[in-house]
């Protein structure tokens, strides 16, 4: 495939997807970044959100939940290592939820301000999620 690179994508129950791709949107802990040929060399951590994928050119994007973990990128590959990762039309809205009001908790149960700060962040990018859908 032309103007393509190698992709994996693993979380810790499966592996989601291997092959060839034009384009992935990887949610970023600072914020969303399009990863396509060529790209420069980056490790990144990911904030919970929605990854998109592109395996052609004018194909749909297919997109998935993941919540945290990291990214590996090279001018040739992606390697995503989600800590969870459901494809968007499984996503169900009860579990949502639920990872909300977990959330929240860990929000109400952070001991020092940098934690609460992160847990707010969570939250905030479930909320977004959750608004998408």
């Amino acid at each position: 495939m032309a103007d393509s690179f190698s992709f994996e994508f693993v979380s810790p129950e499966r592996r989601v997807m291997a092959g060839e791709v034009i384009q992935v949107v990887v949610p970023g802990w600072e914020g969303e970044f399009a990863v396509m040929p060529g790209h420069a060399p980056v490790l990144s951590t990911m904030r919970p959100g929605m990854l998109s994928i592109i395996r052609e050119e004018g194909g749909e994007a297919e997109r998935y939940f993941v919540r945290g973990g990291f990214a590996d990128v090279t001018p040739t590959s992606l390697t995503v290592l989600a800590q969870h990762a459901i494809a968007e039309s499984e996503l169900d809205r009860d579990a949502l939820a639920q990872a909300i009001k977990d959330a929240e908790e860990d929000v109400s149960d952070a001991g020092d301000e940098a934690t609460v700060a992160r847990c707010q962040e969570t939250l905030d990018h479930l909320k977004e999620i959750e608004r998408s859908l």
